[in-house]
């Protein structure tokens, strides 16, 4: 029976079989390490010349890396290392021989390893990230469940904008002339609440802007949560508890990714604490203290929100931004019009705009003022105003980018390594 490399503390002294991937052998005379992945995690088998058959030690002698192999042996306590486990081997065999790997043992610059990315997913800190990643979507569901939302699904090909024609992909859509892949699920799931109350949608979007940073991807997964009854404020603490909550289950369930990306994981401990909150004007004030020169009216740029959380120890809110810059269906601040009741939540360590949301506005008249203003289309979006025209009730939502929260909590310097298989402007394969 197959064994995974992450149980075998519970088979110390047991005879048990790994079935996995050759990542790296060394040799001592008569004694070869090899060291063993099989997905679940990394471990050592130790293969002695003389407590073997010659076949299995001349099979041993010949694997190469990235092999596929099946390894079975005793469990043992590494002599040096307390909680670490070694396989003595005593069976091997080799489902396929691999040659000539491509990624050897060194250093490969990025455009060879993104070539590559179909076997640099091997890697140890590739394997770390991938498994973070699906560790940070186990965290946003287990939240979003304990607060009452559900997973209501939003379609990728939609008729029009979300946030702003600009940065739409166009496609070709059989008799009914162009449809867009989606930016957001935000507009689908707002006519859900009405069912459910709380609900969100989770997959791929697309945005066809022309940024090479290192927190922009074109296509990339984002969650979008939309509850009914839900006011600004408590908005901002909904937000604020699921981004708590994913540190704190990475904490618990990722110390061996952590430590194999030397994340800091005190940095990420301190994070989990109540968050700093700026109103947007307050925010270019403090700005223009740390020495920016942003104007009044402009979105913040990375430089700008690098600043902003240079000293900070836990993420910060920037609250009620200049209504001309946000979509039109964000609702206004009853006290300040010229003011969006939204939020950017902007990460420490240089993690950029993790969240953004805003609480949207429920009055169907003021809806269709905005909507021209912004020279839309008011007839794509007439289903969406119906949503105001029977039953409108107070809601409010957000959306949090996966790879976004992926970077952050692994610490990892480009966002393209947050995700399997990036798609950039200047990259579609493989």
């Amino acid at each position: 029976m197959q064994t995974f490399t992450k149980d075998l503390a519970h088979h110390v002294g047991e005879t048990i079989t790994i079935k996995g991937w050759l990542y790296n052998k060394r040799s001592s005379g008569p004694i070869i390490f090899l060291e063993l992945r099989d997905g679940s995690g990394w471990v050592q088998a130790v293969a002695v010349k003389d407590k073997v058959s010659a076949e299995i030690w001349k099979n041993v002698e010949a694997v190469t890396q990235e092999s596929s192999v099946i390894v079975t042996g005793l469990v043992s306590n590494h002599p040096k290392k307390e909680n670490i486990f070694e396989i003595q081997l005593t069976d091997f065999a080799v489902i396929q021989l691999a040659h000539d790997y491509p990624i050897a043992k060194k250093d490969h610059g990025p455009d060879f390893l993104m070539e590559n990315r179909h076997l640099w997913l091997r890697s140890k800190n590739q394997w770390a990230i991938l498994r973070m990643r699906d560790a940070i979507i186990t965290a946003i569901n287990e939240y979003l469940h304990s607060e009452q939302f559900i997973k209501v699904d939003a379609p990728i090909f939609t008729p029009n904008a979300c946030e702003g024609t600009s940065t739409l992909f166009a496609v070709p859509y059989f008799d009914l002339g162009s449809a867009y892949l989606s930016q957001s699920g935000q507009l689908y799931i707002e006519a859900a609440i009405a069912s459910v109350g709380r609900c969100y949608d989770f997959g791929p979007v697309f945005r066809a802007e022309k940024s090479k940073t290192k927190r922009h991807l074109t296509e990339f997964w984002m969650m979008d949560a939309e509850a009914a009854f839900v006011e600004h404020d408590q908005n901002l603490a909904i937000q604020e508890g699921l981004v708590r909550h994913i540190v704190r289950h990475c904490l618990a369930h990722c110390q061996e990714e952590l430590t194999i990306l030397e994340r800091d994981v005190e940095k990420l401990k301190k994070a989990d604490a109540p968050f700093t909150r700026y109103t947007y004007d307050q925010a270019i004030e403090k700005l223009h203290e740390l020495g920016s020169d942003i104007k009044h009216g402009e979105d913040l740029g990375n430089d700008d929100e690098g600043l902003l959380t240079k000293d900070s120890l836990v993420p910060v809110f920037i609250e009620k931004w200049p209504k001309e810059i946000k979509p039109f269906y964000m609702k206004l601040d009853i006290t300040d019009p010229r003011r969006a009741l939204n939020d950017d939540l902007i990460a420490t360590d240089g993690g950029g705009e993790l969240i953004g949301g805003s609480q949207r506005e429920e009055n169907v008249d003021i809806l269709v003022e905005r909507i021209k203003k912004e020279g839309l289309n008011q007839a794509d979006y007439e289903w969406y105003l119906d949503l105001r025209r029977y039953g409108a009730v107070p809601h409010s939502g957000f959306g949090i980018g996966l790879e976004r929260a992926v970077r952050w909590i692994t610490g990892v310097e480009h966002i393209r390594e947050c995700i399997p298989f990036p798609r950039t402007i200047g990259r579609l394969k493989p």
